[in-house]
């Protein structure tokens, strides 16, 4: 493959947690749940035999960042075997907090739930540790970094080596500076549409802190206009110093492929 076209020679670091990231990662809600997530058109959930397919594909494109959640279905569930013999290959990120059922969201922030949760998803995983845990919010980001206990319950779960570290998918400027004061990580929506949370990427580049980008391509919808989208979500993305990974949650080989070309393009470029 050319290397132009894949990302393997361009692995950065996750602010200060040790871990090293493809520019893209792997989102994957449409691996275990297709009701209530907004995507511009439907989709079929893959098979095993295709999601075995996208993993490999993906790894050879050199990406190496799965992101995943116990709020996206079976994901979990299916990952941990379409994932043996692998482990090595992968950073995991996964969440806890939310939680969906029968086709409703619920959340739990308390420290009985969140261990209850980390420890689920190791087994679901089949997984001894998880790389990165995210508290996937419900949009009251600093209530729930402050009163909740999750913080504090994740900070004793990376103490124990059960999960390398840990951080907020929010979504207010407040919760995302407030989580890499107290945390590692934080994953923050940054695309053309929505830039709101610049401010979080431009504290972590200060302060050396990890930052995932979610919504990258607007969930889907910067396919629908401009002349080059993906490209141009990528220069305002990989333009920013902080962002580390931008999460691609598509199932098309073709699109998975054409996005890394673009992401190796403009990384390349800005370089």
């Amino acid at each position: 493959m050319h290397p132009l076209h894949s990302l393997h020679n361009l692995h950065r670091p996750l602010g200060t947690t040790g871990l090293r990231v493809s520019p893209l990662g792997l989102g994957t809600v449409k691996l275990g749940r297709d009701q209530g997530v907004k995507y511009p058109h439907g989709f079929t959930i893959p098979s095993d035999a295709a999601a075995r397919d996208l993993l490999a594909q993906a790894h050879d494109l050199g990406i190496n960042l799965i992101d995943t959640a116990p709020a996206y279905g079976t994901s979990e569930t299916r990952l941990g075997p379409l994932l043996r013999g692998q482990r090595q290959h992968w950073v995991i990120a996964s969440k806890v907090g939310e939680e969906y059922d029968a086709g409703q969201s619920h959340f739990d922030f308390s420290p009985t739930h969140t261990r209850f949760s980390v420890e689920r998803s190791l087994k679901r995983l089949e997984t001894d540790f998880i790389d990165l845990v995210l508290v996937h919010s419900d949009g009251n980001d600093v209530a729930i970094l402050r009163d909740s206990g999750v913080y504090e319950t994740l900070a004793e779960l990376k103490r124990e080596g059960k999960i390398r570290a840990f951080g907020l998918s929010g979504k207010t400027v407040e919760g995302g500076l407030l989580a890499l004061e107290l945390g590692d990580c934080a994953m923050v929506t940054y695309n053309l549409n929505e830039q709101a949370e610049q401010a979080v990427l431009d504290y972590a580049a200060l302060h050396g802190k990890g930052i995932l980008i979610k919504k990258a391509l607007a969930s889907g919808h910067a396919c629908l206009a401009g002349t080059d989208p993906v490209r141009a979500s990528f220069e305002l993305i990989f333009g920013h110093p902080a962002a580390a990974s931008a999460i691609i949650g598509t199932i098309n080989p073709q699109h998975l492929a054409h996005n890394v070309a673009s992401a190796a393009a403009v990384i390349q470029d800005i370089a």
